[in-house]
């Protein structure tokens, strides 16, 4: 990859940004769609890698259609609040941290190379600095944190095995409990650590989720790079490393890149792509890289013809798509303890009712921001987005008044939550993987449809649900394609040969076993009760 010197890389990110809100795409003439040799459809992460990817290999004639009037995708900020100066504070509202940065001498998360390129400003964050709370104050409970990570090792080796020996998958739950840690329902303590632990990063609790393919993608990334994540707050966003990357291969008001295009649908053969949009226009190409969300395919938001096989069907609908959701509030004051980073909550009825609170204005971050944000996910999160924002700030309120009894607690001055499930060019936050799914059910999500194919963080079988997962996407689906449109000679790549897919997926259970033996009778649905004759 060809470095730039930062100060070049700053001037072609602010000609970049002029592209960034005002480019609005052209009408074709009806009946006649733009013709181009690679049509990349989203400009986030997977979307910008995959584009580098084909400048770099000598492809130059792409366009990259996004929906909105930036790019980015899911690294998404937006002002927020106010500074004693007046000016607002910039807040993230996608993707949060780098995260598993990388080792002296070993290998680095590719993301974390950008960050350093585009001197994106982030820091450490300790999730040992915590501070644990209950409905009636301050309570350290964190003797439960040491027993769950004693039981965390031993999923762990479990997992492990279950993949090395292609054995049986099982729910992260299960694991576990094997290890030891068995969370009891009416035991908040142990749920809110659990919670923290496992769902926010997942999103999804442990019931819901692979052992084996949880564990091995949380490994992947912290074992390969590095145990450290680094949280961003630098003013000009996460996205401005993508921005970084697209403006070594985009000018300045390069038609390549069309925003505010919205794709409707898509009709794909082994011999082209055609993209119908919204306004009327289309666009004809001889390859696609569809780099939607998960949950934008699962809620059939783009049309495909002919409509996808049986199998790509299925594996979208098996994989989830969670909602993530970082709700933040500025106060005038910051009433909470200045030098504690989280403050973890174990409310008493309800797992996850706003369990996590995290200070901006912990020394390192953004002092005397007086900002605070909490994170739900899922089934809260898409309470909190159904309701208004006055009831989700309430109920925000008095856990904090709980939290702190001994404070007069001011309400705070700004408040600002996305609302992921609804936000058409994404319908959620990121993907996890669920129990009992295999990787040839994963390999159908990724697999080519002739001359179309897919990337993002929901392909990546080592790493989705993580930035640096979408950037590996989009560089692979790049390299493929150049590979293809080079002419594939004595290249051992897969887009010369298309990547494989199962048309059907095996049980784990042989034929012969189901008997009796197993207590399966399979004539009983049709056996007359013999209390009957």
């Amino acid at each position: 990859m060809m470095f730039v010197h930062s100060s070049v890389a700053v001037l072609l990110v602010a000609g970049l940004r002029g592209v960034v809100g005002a480019v609005n795409p052209p009408h074709a003439d009806q009946g006649t769609c733009q013709k181009t040799t690679v049509a990349i459809l989203g400009g986030g992460m997977a979307g910008v890698a995959a584009a580098q990817t084909l400048s770099n290999s000598s492809v130059h004639d792409f366009l990259i259609l996004e929906y909105r009037d930036r790019i980015g995708g899911r690294a998404w900020h937006e002002p927020f609040g106010k500074d004693k100066d007046g000016k607002p504070y910039t807040i993230e509202m996608g993707c949060n941290w780098v995260q598993g940065l990388g080792n002296p001498g070993g290998p680095e998360n590719p993301v974390w190379t950008l960050a350093k390129k585009y001197d994106l400003k982030t820091h450490y964050s300790n999730y040992d600095n915590v501070s644990t709370y209950n409905e009636h104050g301050y309570k350290d409970y964190l003797d439960l944190q040491d027993e769950y990570d004693v039981a965390y090792e031993d999923a762990e080796e479990r997992a492990g095995r279950l993949l090395k020996d292609n054995l049986q998958d099982s729910n992260t739950q299960t694991g576990l409990a094997m290890g030891g840690w068995r969370a009891k329902p009416h035991d908040m303590e142990a749920q809110a650590i659990e919670w923290w632990n496992w769902d926010f990063e997942c999103c999804y609790a442990p019931q819901d989720s692979s052992l084996v393919f949880g564990v091995a993608g949380s490994n992947l990334t912290f074992n390969t790079f590095s145990e450290q994540d680094n949280f961003v707050i630098d003013p000009r966003g996460f996205s401005s490393i993508i921005d970084g990357m697209a403006s070594e291969f985009l000018k300045k008001d390069d038609p390549r890149l069309r925003l505010n295009t919205h794709i409707t649908d898509i009709s794909y053969t082994n011999d082209g792509v055609t993209v119908h949009n919204a306004d009327g226009s289309c666009v004809q190409a001889d390859y696609a890289i569809a780099t939607f969300s998960l949950g934008v395919l699962q809620n059939d938001a783009v049309s495909f013809e002919p409509r996808l096989p049986d199998w790509k069907r299925e594996s979208i609908h098996k994989f989830t798509m969670g909602t993530y959701t970082k709700i933040f509030l500025q106060f005038p004051e910051t009433f909470w303890p200045a030098d504690t980073e989280y403050f973890l909550y174990a409310d008493p009825h309800i797992r996850g009712w706003y369990p996590i609170f995290q200070s901006l204005s912990t020394p390192g971050f953004i002092p005397g921001s007086n900002i605070l944000f909490v994170t739900v996910t899922n089934e809260l999160a898409w309470r909190a987005e159904r309701q208004g924002d006055d009831k989700t700030k309430a109920e925000i309120m008095a856990v904090l008044r709980s939290m702190f009894p001994d404070k007069k607690i001011p309400e705070p001055t700004a408040f600002m939550f996305p609302r992921w499930s609804t936000e058409p060019w994404s319908y959620g936050s990121y993907s996890n993987w669920p129990a009992s799914t295999t990787l040839e059910m994963h390999q159908n999500l990724r697999a080519n449809l002739g001359r179309l194919w897919f990337a993002g963080e929901a392909t990546s079988p080592t790493y989705f649900g993580f930035l640096h997962g979408a950037w590996f996407e989009g560089r692979a689906a790049g390299r493929e394609i150049a590979a293809s449109l080079h002419g594939c000679k004595g290249r051992k790549v897969p887009g010369c040969r298309g990547r494989k897919h199962y048309e059907l997926l095996r049980g784990t259970t042989p034929l012969a076993d189901y008997s009796m033996v197993n207590g399966w009778n399979g004539n009983s649905f049709y056996e007359s009760d013999p209390e009957e004759e």
